[in-house]
């Protein structure tokens, strides 16, 4: 790609212990301060149980945070389809559409956290086909003037059509998520809806290596539907932490990161590390393998040209926002991506550059021109 944009996904997990209401809170004042920074997405997940993720309503957040944002643009990461009716779905996407000033994506998937579907009385078996259901009931609800009728074993429509259409004539744009499984992404292809993978997951041997085998599988699913799928619209979600030096973001990051693995990873079957020192290990082969960008400025724009190539290329690289450093450390690693490492990637610095070469170069010619005459 000539050209990567950044954005930022927020889950949102933290760790307890802290006040919900003072979380949610400060994940908003965060979007604020990536707007300002000058990020061009912000993703924000739907959670139901296991205490780290308290945003049971992404559409809720963002219409918040969209009164007190004004550039960035705002997507669910993701709705899990099988909790909602799909009517519902599409109702409310498009009345953020509307309400965003179409700052607006919505962003499906299928759920990935066994206990939000036994609360459900939903089998995970089920997950998947009920998401290829629901995402065809909305894809035909934002696109299509006929109206709808579907009756299945957990979801009705007779004569469906929504009341507000999308607000610009190119639609509401559309993203499907995808972790390990083709699933996503392959439903991705199938509707030419723009692919988010989360990254890596945190399983062994795991690498940035896996996210291309991620693409093919949209590219041979969109063929198959006679679609072309875009690279630029492919999103990669990826944690990041920039300071001034390898040793300082691990210090920063260390205890947060050893928790998270502890007490969140566990629930989804990952063996804890025992000691401070193992983390700092474990963190460090995350970090060799490019699953995770940590370090300085330098060593991040090095991480994320590796990560563009070993994944065949990306249009966009989503910033994890995780409570592995303190507030201050996370808003300054934002802070140092958005200033020097991000500008390396979307093109910012191609004028002044351009212009500093040049103005040197006639500097140096007329150097020249004058020991010339001067011998």
């Amino acid at each position: 790609m000539d050209r990567i944009s950044f954005g930022a996904f927020l889950s949102p997990l933290h760790p307890l212990g802290e006040d919900p209401a003072l979380s949610l809170w400060r994940d908003l004042e965060l979007a604020e301060w990536l707007d300002q920074l000058g990020y061009e997405e912000l993703w924000v997940g739907e959670h139901h149980s296991a205490g780290w993720g308290t945003v049971s309503s992404p559409e809720l957040f963002i219409a918040t945070a969209a009164e007190r944002t004004r550039h960035i643009r705002l997507g669910t990461g993701v709705v899990s389809l099988p909790y909602h009716h799909p009517f519902m779905v599409a109702s409310r996407a498009v009345q953020l559409d509307h309400l965003t000033g179409g700052r607006f994506t919505l962003g499906v998937g299928a759920g990935s956290i066994p206990s939000d579907m036994h609360f459900l009385g939903i089998d995970p078996a089920d997950t998947r086909r009920r998401t290829a259901e629901s995402l065809d009931v909305i894809h035909r609800l934002l696109t299509d003037d006929e109206p709808v009728t579907r009756v299945t074993d957990w979801f009705e429509l007779h004569d469906a059509r929504l009341q507000l259409r999308p607000r610009g004539p190119a639609g509401l744009p559309l993203a499907v998520s995808s972790a390990v499984s083709p699933f996503g992404m392959r439903l991705a292809g199938q509707y030419g809806a723009a692919p988010l993978s989360f990254g890596v997951p945190p399983r062994p041997g795991s690498s940035v290596d896996d996210l291309a085998a991620q693409w093919q599988h949209a590219v041979d699913s969109a063929a198959e539907h006679g679609r072309v799928i875009d690279r630029a619209d492919w999103r990669v979600a990826l944690s990041v932490h920039v300071a001034d030096s390898r040793e300082q973001a691990l210090d920063d990051l260390v205890d947060g990161w050893m928790r998270y693995r502890n007490e969140y990873w566990a629930l989804l079957g990952t063996p804890p590390v025992h000691s401070r020192t193992e983390a700092r290990k474990a963190l460090s082969e995350l970090i060799d393998r490019r699953s995770t960008i940590v370090g300085s400025v330098d060593e991040c724009i090095d991480a994320v040209r590796d990560v563009q190539e070993a994944t065949g290329g990306f249009g966009r690289l989503l910033v994890n926002v995780l409570d592995w450093a303190d507030r201050e450390a996370m808003k300054r690693s934002f802070e140092l991506f958005a200033r020097f490492v991000a500008p390396r990637f979307n093109g910012a610095l191609n004028g002044v550059t351009a212009s500093y070469g040049w103005v040197s170069e006639q500097a140096r010619a007329q150097a020249r021109a004058q020991h010339s005459v001067a011998r």
